[in-house]
């Protein structure tokens, strides 16, 4: 016996079906000579009669008909109004609530909302502050000197800037990239739970349900301030275990000269100690605990000395495209 084909579509098979009875053959036959060309995959034996019965009453159209149902015949101009009349007065209303109250199918309501009105449900984007239209123009008028100054700076050799050489030593650079300095804190605790997304794995049907303990954080914790984010690397880092002041860090700058560049307040989003590295350094811990805080910061410090320094370039030449999204936004936040 041949071989069944592998390749084949429904059209061919009921085009068969249709020369075979029209030749006269038994349906019974005709599945025979289905099963044995194209598999036994290819047409069910009652599927064969059914289409033999339509041959017989006059059918000559292979493909299928289209579906009636109430759905498409409530699809229509007013219940789309209605449905969307409803989203906009109550945007958390569920689709089930939307059918119960137009008392019409749950089915109807999913295809108008989602593929007529194209709606989606999403969850609010948490953001660091709810921006006035002050913080907003502050964060455009900021955004928009920086980058007047970086091109300004790229493209006058008589600016000049001081920072760190590859070497350690202090040189001057025309880029005011190359010697820029961004410094942030963050919390980090000695045990430090998974996300949920992290912690999600493939699961088989007959797979067990992973599950996993809701552990009490730990109290102790380090509030340590981020190391200062240069292009080539970490250049600063202290805890805040001893006391810190504002005032001792500008009279430092201020002793060597250094230029304190302008940052909008509640802008986490234009700093690239949060954009940047606070996320991957929360997933490299998450899963983590340490008994002791030296233990911690070992391992904070390891975690920064194996760091690409192509990681740091990242973080820094990413400013200027977030203050030009800053601006094309009109003040709001970046996402991420």
């Amino acid at each position: 016996m041949a071989t069944p084909i592998k390749e084949w579509s429904k059209l061919e098979v009921r085009a068969v079906v249709r020369f075979l009875f029209l030749k006269g053959t038994k349906p019974s036959e005709i599945h025979k000579q289905i099963a044995e060309t194209y598999g036994e995959s290819a047409m069910s034996r009652s599927r064969v009669y059914q289409w033999c019965t339509w041959f017989g009453e006059g059918r000559t159209s292979l493909g299928d008909e289209p579906k009636s149902g109430r759905s498409k015949t409530l699809t229509n101009e007013e219940n789309t109004t209605r449905v969307e009349e409803l989203i906009r007065c109550d945007r958390r209303m569920k689709i089930h609530e939307i059918a119960l109250k137009l008392k019409i199918p749950k089915s109807t309501v999913h295809e108008i909302v989602h593929d007529t009105l194209g709606y989606r449900k999403v969850s609010a984007r948490w953001v660091p502050k709810m921006l006035t239209e002050d913080h907003k123009l502050q964060r455009v008028e900021i955004s928009q000197r920086l980058l007047q100054r970086c091109q300004q700076d790229n493209g006058d050799e008589d600016t000049t800037h001081i920072g760190l050489g590859p070497g350690g030593d202090f040189q001057a650079n025309n880029n005011l990239f190359d010697n820029l300095i961004t410094g942030d804190e963050t919390w980090v605790h000695l045990n430090t739970p998974e996300t949920k997304r992290d912690s999600m794995t493939w699961k088989h049907p007959s797979s067990p349900v992973t599950k996993k303990s809701t552990l009490d954080r730990l109290k102790e914790a380090i509030r340590r301030k981020r190391p200062g984010l240069l292009r080539r690397g970490v250049v600063l880092q202290h805890d805040n275990a001893t006391p810190h002041s504002a005032n001792l860090t500008q009279q430092w700058l201020q002793r060597y000269g250094w230029e304190i560049l302008p940052h909008p307040a509640h802008s986490p989003d234009l700093a690239s100690s949060d954009f940047h590295l606070f996320g991957p350094l929360k997933r490299h811990l998450g899963g983590m605990a340490f008994e002791t805080e030296d233990d911690l910061i070992s391992e904070l410090r390891n975690w920064f000395d194996n760091l690409d320094v192509d990681f740091f370039r990242v973080g820094i030449n990413s400013l200027m495209s977030r203050w030009q999204k800053c601006i094309d936004l009109h003040g709001d936040y970046v996402e991420k």
